[in-house]
């Protein structure tokens, strides 16, 4: 009997002998991956950067961009009325152009932009903008107020990136 506790006790240093390294394993399996894709994911970037730097540069005369972009305003700060008291309502909006060429008609349109959607903002009180339903008509009258001025087809979505009301 002595013999068989002798024989069972290896059994059970080898089953955890296994499962250390195994453990061992796939957390270096782990951290080559993650190293793997730091090292891989900044090369990746660069190659981005330089071609959209060179779509810049290519102007009207050179290729459309295959992917829509996105020009953002500079954040809005509006005064909305609650009922009882007024609050502050900080938005930054942004536009997804149909082609990148659209982003200097919005420069040269960026005052009336702004005025527009500043008009806009300031006729909301807190009820209309605190729900879904509220935010996504907001969104829609923003989009046809800017097709009024730089007109249709030129502007797709309009994206909020900051929403605050206090």
């Amino acid at each position: 009997m002595a013999e068989q506790k002798e024989e069972a006790v290896p059994a059970k240093d080898n089953k955890k002998l296994f499962i250390i390294i195994g453990a061992a394993v796939l957390a270096l399996i782990v951290v080559a991956v993650i190293v793997a894709m730091m090292m891989g994911g900044g090369k990746g970037e660069k190659p981005a950067k330089a071609q959209e730097a060179k779509a810049e540069k290519k102007g009207e005369g050179g290729e459309k961009a295959s992917a829509a972009t996105v020009y953002p305003l500079e954040p809005f700060i509006v005064n909305i009325y609650d009922g009882q008291e007024l609050r502050y309502l900080k938005i930054k909006v942004e536009f997804e152009m149909a082609a990148a060429e659209i982003k200097t008609e919005i420069d040269a349109q960026q005052s009336a932009l702004r005025d527009a959607v500043l008009v806009l903002l300031t006729t909301k009180t807190m009820r209309e903008v605190q729900d879904l339903q509220g935010k996504n008509q907001l969104r829609d009258e923003i989009l046809s107020t800017t097709v009024k001025i730089l007109g249709p087809g030129k502007v797709i979505k309009v994206y909020f990136t900051d929403f605050v009301v206090q």
